[in-house]
């Protein structure tokens, strides 16, 4: 199951950086804003995103070893990043586009941790 998701997640990430990266203006018009300005801000969340989105290969290949990774990237990350995009709408009127941000990670975060407990190691007596 942890395979799974690692491999999902990275997927997710790794596929949204690349489309950031290459097409920026489009996908601004897409949700209704500006391109990011200087283009560079674009291309550095980008490239944050396919480097998390290569390190779920990590748990992907051995999930017991890389868990502390999934806990990081997924609960932690994907989890403060959907709050984010909510309380952005919330507070400052981002466009309700973005709330597809928040569902997607929020609904990647919930996976991962139901993942992560489901399949944590049992003590050995």
């Amino acid at each position: 199951m942890l395979r799974a998701v690692a491999l999902i997640s990275a997927l997710y990430d790794t596929s949204i950086g690349v489309v950031l990266l290459v097409a920026a203006p489009a996908m601004a018009g897409w949700f209704g804003v500006a391109p990011p300005s200087p283009a560079v801000f674009g291309d550095t969340n980008a490239l944050f995103l396919i480097a998390v989105g290569l390190g779920y290969l990590l748990p992907a290949r051995d999930p017991e070893r890389y868990r502390a990774y999934l806990w990081l990237m997924g609960p932690f990350l994907k989890g403060a990043g959907a709050i984010a995009f909510v309380v952005d709408h919330v507070a400052r009127g981002s466009p309700p586009a973005f709330l597809l941000f928040a569902a997607s990670d929020g609904a990647v975060a919930v996976v991962t941790l139901l993942a992560l407990i489901v399949s944590r190691p049992r003590p050995t007596r």
